[in-house]
């Protein structure tokens, strides 16, 4: 499956931004989705996955409680709210997919989005 990855961008410190994630493929609701980030210098990091239908979801414990993942499968879309941004958030966002279950670390994940840079700075 294809993904594109939107939605990034530019945010003071407390402001909000919802990433999205689209697919090319209709059939997208087979796929478990992961969003990931990755700092300058830093490794892989994995941010918040859902399940399938959407009834499970798992957050990083650094975002939970201001990130929410959800997705809509007629749409073919998976976005990433993000609220309470912190300078600490900044990174290339990605999204993943994978058959089965969720996951949370990165080498679970076959198909990969090209990323979308977010920079939390006043």
């Amino acid at each position: 499956v294809q993904l594109q990855a939107s939605g990034g961008g530019l945010v003071q410190p407390g402001g909000s931004l919802r990433l999205s994630c689209a697919a090319s493929d209709r059939t997208f609701g087979s796929y478990a989705v992961g969003w990931f980030r990755q700092a300058p210098g830093k490794e892989c990091e994995f941010v918040a996955t859902i399940s399938r239908r959407g009834g499970t979801t798992h957050y990083a414990d650094s975002v939970k409680g201001r990130f929410t993942i959800s997705r809509d499968n007629a749409k073919n879309t998976v976005l990433l709210q993000m609220n309470s941004l912190k300078p600490e958030d900044t990174a290339v966002y990605y999204c993943a997919a994978r058959s089965g279950s969720t996951a949370q670390a990165p080498s679970e994940y076959g198909s990969w989005g090209q990323g979308t840079l977010v920079t939390v700075s006043s």
